[in-house]
């Protein structure tokens, strides 16, 4: 999964795992970990020792670091060069580590390899794959929630894997019933059950050695899979909302945590709404039915937007066209919002109206409506003295 070593490239790699403050805890390479234990190695075996080398083969490597995991895990700081440079630091990035202390525990990163991929939301590097998490209940599937995670997925332009669980609390019929809809969409999902152990190792299959970003609303069992997939893991499980029909958020913050199979799997903080902030030009290619319609035949105008435009391929009976409709209004009003706040000319503003309703009203003449102060009209009074003498 690295991709480069340390005999190939004479320096020593990682990758970063977790970003807390201004440190960085990175997951060093094997090779960084081989490194390692020949330098403890030297250090702790006697002098005589050293000079002999079937002497030092034969010491038992284990004893003298019981304490250390191979590959090790560094708290690195940041070079001040990258800090001068603007040189962000990522969950998920590849970085160049130097001055390692493996006795104890520390490092500093010197430089970042390029990414292959980077997600703002969550903020994470050269990530392969996302696994969309959704129960089919408790909390009950909603299908406009789930298209909307699904969009933002797409949106990433990352591989898209769906799992449902909790398929326990349904019967076979109801499962192939929810099977039969998500093929119409362009999904096949993998229905699991973490509490009954169902299909949860057909699902590691798929995220074996790629690094993989967990993702779905709160309390449809992200952090229960992942216990169940990672016995390190450990990670706080939340119950769902009586009231809400909600999961609580349990998870904080990113971090990677690697598969006993290998890969990483990122669990990110649980949300119910992602954003829809992408380009609503680009929105109808986030729909796999809609870009098998397009792969066919092509719309009269090349801006087309698929409302009601003459001659548009794209328009039409299919069951997420609605949901493509809305999305497509909120990205129309993000991106005017973006054009406004760039814009300092705009006469229009987007004011809270509470309850998480939202308008458009005009702005008012900047100062037009103020009362002058006393300091302003005393300063005014002297001027117009001093034009009279």
């Amino acid at each position: 999964m690295t991709g480069e070593n340390f005999a190939a490239t004479g320096q020593l790699l990682g990758t970063v795992v977790a970003v807390q403050a201004n440190f960085y805890r990175v997951q060093m390479d094997q090779e960084a970990g081989e490194q390692r234990s020949s330098t403890s190695l030297r250090e702790a075996a006697p002098t005589t020792a050293l000079s002999d080398r079937g002497a030092e083969e034969k010491l038992n490597l284990n004893a003298l670091l019981p304490h250390c995991p191979s590959p090790p895990l560094l708290l690195c700081t940041r070079r001040t060069r990258l800090k001068k440079i603007g040189q962000q630091v990522m969950v998920g990035d590849r970085v160049v580590v130097e001055e390692p202390d493996w006795a104890g525990g520390r490092g500093a990163i010197a430089d970042v390899l390029p990414r292959q991929s980077e997600l703002d939301r969550p903020a994470i590097a050269n990530v392969n794959q996302i696994l969309l998490v959704f129960a089919v209940a408790d909390p009950p599937l909603e299908p406009y929630q789930l298209s909307r995670f699904l969009i933002k997925a797409e949106s990433t332009g990352l591989d898209v894997l769906l799992c449902l669980n909790k398929s326990d609390l349904i019967s076979a019929r109801e499962q192939q019933q929810v099977s039969d809809r998500l093929l119409g969409w362009g999904y096949q999902p993998i229905f699991i059950s973490v509490k009954d152990g169902i299909n949860t190792e057909q699902a590691a299959k798929y995220l074996s050695n790629k690094i993989t970003v967990i993702a779905g609303p709160s309390g449809v069992g992200k952090s229960s899979l992942i216990n169940t997939l990672i016995d390190s893991a450990k990670l706080r499980v939340g119950e769902v909302s009586g009231k809400l029909a909600r999961g609580r958020h349990t998870t904080r913050h990113i971090e990677l945590f690697e598969l006993p199979n290998g890969g990483l799997l990122a669990d990110t903080p649980g949300f119910n709404q992602p954003d829809m902030d992408c380009v609503p030009e680009e929105l109808i290619h986030y729909f796999p039915e809609a870009r098998k319609r397009l792969a066919v035949a092509s719309c009269r105008f090349s801006d087309c937007l698929h409302r009601d435009e003459p001659e548009c391929v794209v328009r039409g009976d299919w069951e997420r066209y609605e949901h493509y409709l809305e999305f497509l209004d909120a990205a129309i009003a993000h991106q005017t919002q973006l054009h406004q706040q760039a814009d300092p000319e705009s006469t229009m503003k987007l004011k809270s109206k509470g309850k998480g309703q939202s308008q458009y009203e005009p702005k008012l003449e900047s100062k037009k409506y103020r009362r002058i102060s006393r300091k302003t009209q005393l300063q005014d009074l002297q001027e117009l003295y001093r034009d009279e003498e």
